[in-house]
């Protein structure tokens, strides 16, 4: 067993690896994603222990993501496709870049179509016009917004938008994972969605981060995430006698919507530990108002619209009588323009004017400019220019506040940088000083939702900034009663999100009731849109087992707790329960008996005997005794009969208490009809069957550049002069022509060969240039190595002799040695006693009986070692001198006798085994003797024959000289003799 403090140190360093196991581990579980989810753009920040908020970059090192995908088909589906081929998928700006090459399988700008049906919907009718290409149908069971592709092999399933978002969402996923390093895993992430999102919505957002694989924390709005990320750099005061909290309103005008949140920033104060009160930061939403179909895209339409009028206009389009209806409906028309017109609104809010030119457009003959000022561009949005105000005055109307109360406008989104939207914000705050740029208009909310993630996670500690949030959209509840609907509102629009509310409902029976938001739609006209249906379970038996009770029907109160999701939002009901107030007798338990009995009973009357009992045993109650003297004396006065009619009296006293019984509730998604459990794994496993596929694309197109830079490769090699002594024209004229098939091959059929056939016709040219390029190799390496090998044989040789050497003179020395000690031997004399004081002195120290000094011992003569190492210790290393040598000889000869175009004998890695095996026994040699070092001969004299001997030398110096004892002898170590690391060093 080791000793105690290796068996705890061994200990320690065990608990210190599962330490730092955890804490990797943990590191890597506790990265967290904060995502705004924009129309056009998606942009991501990572918080990560050493990666304090930080933009996640794309694959081209983009700051933002364009939110599209695309479908790129496969090059052709013949015979080497099979129906489990799938088309490549590209994201981004690589995805839009296809848009006019596959206008039909390039899908973008998803986000304003979540939840949404085709039928009805004026957003989906817009997009369509957008998007001519697009096959956009019905799904089967929901009626919501599908694609149909055609770049598969066999005909597919439709793709709804949660599954094309999620694969953006798993791009998005991908990136910051690479960008957090390598074996990080993200889960955990917040998304920015705006204040308008409804139920439906809002689900389609949670499916779509289901298939991507993430864990959505919470769902914050675009206005909140913004002001959150406002309030992370500033400090705002505790409001008190004139200091008032400040409202900010954020405008966010993007591509598809344009929302208004007024924020109200103060300082509050909350408990801290102990008695401490500390100053936290508190934000809170305070009114919304929006405008859905106001942004970016809805200018880019306009001037789409005035592009296709005015090339519809231009003579070579009239000479082939195309109307205005056929060129909309050509979506590589479509995309063109629509990419030119984005580009021309961005250049026309720092510019005057600006322009753009096609070639082959809608006919490969047909060219056609556009020339666009900022003043006609105003024209064409002149009607939009009343719009910009309305979610403006809808959220100051929801505060209830004025324009004078508004601190300033904070700016956030691509649009807002739009010159007359900023001069129309201008004119309703009345001064451009309070329309302020000072927060990153392009990354403000996603920073902001990042923050927001951080702080939920356990694993980080952020300033404390509390944040309130509101649903938007007032909140309700409706049942049927005799036939009729009766509807009852639990929450505002301006409600915080959180906020739970206790519903009492007059039902004794089983029921159900519906949850709904009320949306505002077209002409300010409200609409009540379900969101779940609660249904109880067992409300009927609760209540008869309340009546068993002794509880009456009219008693008995039914109520639910319907809470606003700190996660979405969202309404729901997180319990429900029957109650009623129950009459008992007064019958204690064990605890109450035991509580009875010394005096602590629950009521102050059975305390009072309890006093009132001590005070009968005892005969005067003292200062130091119970406090209700002169009642204590009273009572025991009293008759015994009056005593036992108080307790009748008090065993018939009741107490009164609260029957609670849980009662159990079912859930279910309203409106439109939630996605199948089957179908949702459906779309996993197509999701899982598209990464399979592009994984296997990946290796695939590694295989088609490594054989087509292989090709490349040897074009140089056949006219290098080392290759060409190393190989035949026989030879090289047939790697040439392998390799210039190989290289037609790749430009024709091979272009969509399988990764088999590519690493076939890979090793077909590797067979003929590998035997080459080794002989070339072995060629320029050979020379050095067998030099090298050579040198070691000579200091190995050296060695050899030197031990042997070393060896004979060590065995001179020992024999004269000998011969000496044998002469001293017989030359000493028969020792004499002695008895001298000193010596009994001596004795008498030593604690000797005998007054007699012992004869003289002889010292012995000391040999020393004279040689490091004997003949044995060289057994093994001749032997290996010996191999290495014969087989140095032979090989060399046998190469000697073949010629540059011959596979070699001898290699060079060969050389440096057999050199590094010789190093190794000589190292083996030296560092074997150096572990059991010759110890020294040494003479065994006891303690008492040193102590005498010395003494002796004291008194007679000459007597000693002459007295025949026998002198130690030096011998010299032999002058060829050399240490261990003298012998390492010459190596």
């Amino acid at each position: 067993m080791p000793p105690l403090g290796c068996r705890r140190d061994g200990k320690l360093v065990m608990l210190l690896a599962i330490v730092v196991l955890f804490i990797s581990t943990a590191s890597a579980a506790s990265a967290v994603l904060g995502i705004d989810l924009g129309t056009e753009y998606i942009k991501a920040a990572l918080v990560k222990p050493g990666i304090p908020l930080e933009i996640v970059l794309t694959k081209d090192s983009k700051r933002k993501e364009v939110a599209a995908v695309t479908f790129k088909p496969l090059r052709s589906k013949s015979a080497n496709s099979t129906s489990d081929d799938f088309p490549e998928r590209l994201y981004g700006g690589d995805a839009l870049a296809l848009s006019a090459r596959f206008p039909g399988d390039v899908y973008s700008n998803l986000k304003p179509l979540l939840g949404l049906t085709v039928e009805g919907t004026e957003v989906v009718s817009k997009y369509k016009a957008w998007h001519p290409s697009l096959n956009i149908l019905a799904d089967k069971e929901r009626g919501t917004v599908c694609f149909k592709s055609e770049s598969f092999v066999k005909e597919e399933e439709l793709f709804s938008v949660e599954e094309l978002l999620a694969m953006e969402l798993q791009n998005i996923r991908a990136n910051a994972e690479a960008f957090a390093g390598k074996g990080s895993t993200i889960n955990n992430v917040v998304i920015t969605v705006p204040v308008f999102f409804t139920a439906e919505e809002k689900r389609a957002v949670e499916v779509a981060a289901d298939l991507a694989g993430l864990k959505i924390l919470a769902m914050t709005s675009d206005g909140l995430s913004i002001g959150l990320n406002y309030a992370t750099s500033r400090t705002f005061p505790v409001p008190k006698q004139g200091v008032k909290p400040e409202y900010h309103l954020v405008y966010d005008m993007g591509a598809g919507s344009t929302t208004a949140t007024i924020l109200r920033f103060q300082g509050k104060n909350v408990k801290d530990v102990g008695k401490f009160n500390k100053t936290i930061q508190d934000v809170q939403v305070m009114g919304v108002g929006w405008d859905r179909t106001l942004g970016g895209d809805a200018f880019n339409a306009l001037i789409l619209e005035d592009m296709i009028s005015k090339f519809v206009e231009s003579k070579s389009v009239q000479a082939l009588k195309t109307t205005i209806e056929q060129i909309k409906q050509d979506g590589r028309t479509v995309a063109k323009l629509w990419k030119q017109a984005e580009r021309l609104r961005q250049v026309l809010s720092a510019n005057v004017e600006t322009s753009a030119s096609f070639e082959g457009l809608f006919h490969e003959d047909v060219s056609f400019k556009y020339k666009l000022s900022r003043v006609q561009f105003e024209k064409l949005v002149a009607e939009y220019t009343g719009r910009v105000r309305t979610p403006i005055t809808r959220a100051i109307a929801a505060a209830k506040l004025g324009l004078n109360d508004i601190e300033s406008i904070i700016l956030h989104g691509g649009a807002v940088r739009t010159p007359f939207v900023q001069k129309e914000l201008e004119s309703i705050i009345g001064s451009s000083d309070k329309v302020r740029t000072n927060v990153n208009s392009d990354e403000a909310a996603v920073f902001g939702a990042a923050f927001k993630a951080a702080g939920i996670s356990p694993s980080f500690r952020v300033k404390e900034i509390r944040t309130g949030d509101s649903p938007a959209h007032p909140v309700g509840i409706s049942w049927i009663v005799d036939g009729k609907e009766k509807q009852q509102k639990l929450f505002q629009a301006t409600s915080q999100i959180g906020t739970e509310k206790q519903v009492p409902l007059k039902f004794t029976e089983d029921f159900s009731f519906n949850v709904f938001q009320q949306i505002v739609g077209d002409a300010d006209k409200v609409k009540d849109i379900p969101v779940s249906k609660i249904q109880t379970q067992n409300l009927t038996t609760s209540v008869k087992a309340l009546e068993k009770l002794g509880c009456s029907v009219s008693d008995i109160s039914t109520a639910f707790s319907i809470k606003l999701s700190t996660v979405n939002g969202l309404p729901e009901v997180t319990r429900a329960s029957v109650s009623c107030e129950v009459v008992d007798g007064k019958k204690g338990g064990v605890v109450d008996n035991v509580k009875g009995l010394f005096g602590f009973g629950s009521k102050k009357g059975d305390q009072e005997t309890f006093a009132e009992d001590i005070l009968d045993d005892g005969a005067t109650s003292s200062s130091t005794g119970i406090a209700a003297t002169s009642t204590a004396s009273t009572s025991s006065s009293a008759d015994p009969k009056a005593s036992d009619a108080k307790s009748n009296e008090k065993s018939k006293e009741v107490t009164k208490r609260i029957e609670v019984i849980y009662v159990e509730i079912t859930s279910t998604s309203a409106g439109l009809p939630p996605i199948t459990p089957s179908e949702l794994r459906r779309m996993k496993d197509r999701m899982a069957s598209f990464d399979a596929s592009d994984r296997s694309r990946k290796l695939r197109e590694e295989a088609l550049n490594t054989l087509e830079g292989y090709t490349y490769k040897v074009r140089d090699l056949v006219g290098d002069d080392a290759f060409i002594a190393a190989s035949t024209d026989k030879q090289r004229s047939e790697i040439e022509e392998k390799s210039k098939s190989a290289s037609e091959w790749l430009y024709g059929d091979g272009a969509d060969a399988s990764r088999d056939s590519l690493k076939s016709r890979l090793k077909e040219l590797r067979d003929l240039v590998d035997p080459i390029q080794k002989r070339k190799d072995e060629a320029s390496k050979r020379p050095e190595e067998i030099k090298s090998l050579k040198q070691v044989l000579e200091q190995t040789k050296g060695l050899i002799e030197m031990v042997k050497d070393q060896s004979e003179k060590a065995s001179e020395a020992a024999l004269a040695a000998s011969a000496s000690s044998i002469s001293a031997a017989a030359a000493q004399p028969s020792p004499e006693p002695t008895s001298t004081v000193a010596d009994d002195l001596t004795d008498l120290d030593e604690g000797s009986s005998t007054t007699s000094a012992p004869p003289k011992e002889t010292t012995q003569v000391q040999i020393p070692e004279m040689q490091i190492y004997t003949l044995k210790d060289l057994e093994e290393l001749v032997k290996t001198y010996d191999s290495i040598q014969k087989w140095l000889s032979t090989k060399v000869a046998e190469q000697e006798k073949l010629s540059p175009f011959d596979d070699p004998v001898i290699l060079s890695s060969d050389i440096a085994t057999k050199s590094e095996e010789l190093n190794t026994v000589v190292m083996n040699m030296m560092l074997k003797k150096m572990e059991t070092p010759p110890q020294p001969k040494s003479t065994s004299k006891s303690k008492k024959s040193k102590t005498k001997a010395a003494k002796k030398s004291k008194t007679s110096a000459a007597s000693t000289s002459t007295s025949g004892e026998s002198v130690e002898t030096d011998i010299p170590v032999t002058e060829g003799t050399k240490k261990p690391e003298d012998i390492k060093d010459e190596l």
